[in-house]
């Protein structure tokens, strides 16, 4: 029995061993769990494969861009066009977004904050697109309405211009005119075809905007749990009180 027993020395040597032993092959399966974990969060960082939606970006530009060109064209059939008809102001304001959003991509996106400079372009990124998201709302309104009176109208040239009023039995009813348009077919027909494009690129345009913002809204917030978080750390409290 003596011989049996060891020395507390020899004790402490053989404990010390045999947990160095199995210090490396129990921290090898820790290592394989929290792989799958820091995968999970890149993956919940990026979006469709991108660290920004580089397409929402391209397609704002794409949008922005057809909604200025269809409003100046709108804007030279006739010099009395008030500017609510003639949405160009919309496109230049969802470029204006895009642009920034396409700066954005080419500094470092990240979804922590870690300077005041990324928290500012994606906060003004965020507000921005929500604006244009109500301007191109408000612009596929005006396209609408407009579209309603002309389907309304009966036309007739008179003086360079082309005079418009509404089905009425009253003799003074109000008289719509538009200048310097010398065939009222570019009205009931050129005009009445670009309110039907402005309102098809203006709800698209929207459609896209508000798609922006859910998906800053998605990487600012949505990827943070903090149920889980607070429960990892209850767990390991528990487990060092044990211990």
């Amino acid at each position: 029995m003596g011989k049996d027993k060891l020395p507390r020395g020899q004790r402490r040597q053989g404990g010390q061993s045999a947990a160095d032993a199995a210090g490396p092959d129990d921290m090898g399966p820790k290592k394989g769990k929290g792989a799958p974990k820091e995968s999970g969060e890149e993956e919940a960082r990026a979006c469709c494969g991108c660290r920004f939606p580089l397409l929402l970006a391209l397609l704002q530009l794409a949008l922005g861009i057809a909604v200025t060109v269809v409003g100046f064209l709108m804007a030279s059939i006739s010099s009395s066009l008030l500017v609510r008809d003639t949405p160009f102001w919309a496109g230049i304001l969802v470029c204006l977004v895009a642009y920034l959003g396409l700066f954005m991509l080419c500094v470092s996106y990240q979804v922590d904050e870690r300077t005041c400079i990324q928290f500012a372009m994606k906060l003004l990124y965020f507000l921005l697109s929500a604006l244009g998201l109500m301007v191109c709302v408000l612009a596929a309104a005006f396209a609408a309405h407009h579209y309603s009176q002309l389907a309304q109208f009966t036309c007739g040239t008179a003086l360079n211009s082309c005079q418009c009023k509404l089905p009425s039995p009253e003799p003074l009813s109000r008289t719509f005119v538009y200048r310097d348009v010398t065939d009222c077919s570019s009205i009931t027909g050129t005009f009445k075809l670009f309110l039907i494009i402005q309102m098809t690129l203006n709800l698209v345009c929207g459609l896209v905007c508000s798609l922006a913002c859910f998906v800053m809204w998605k990487h600012r917030y949505q990827v943070f749990y903090v149920g889980d978080r607070m429960c990892s750390l209850t767990t390991s409290e528990g487990r060092q009180q044990k211990v």
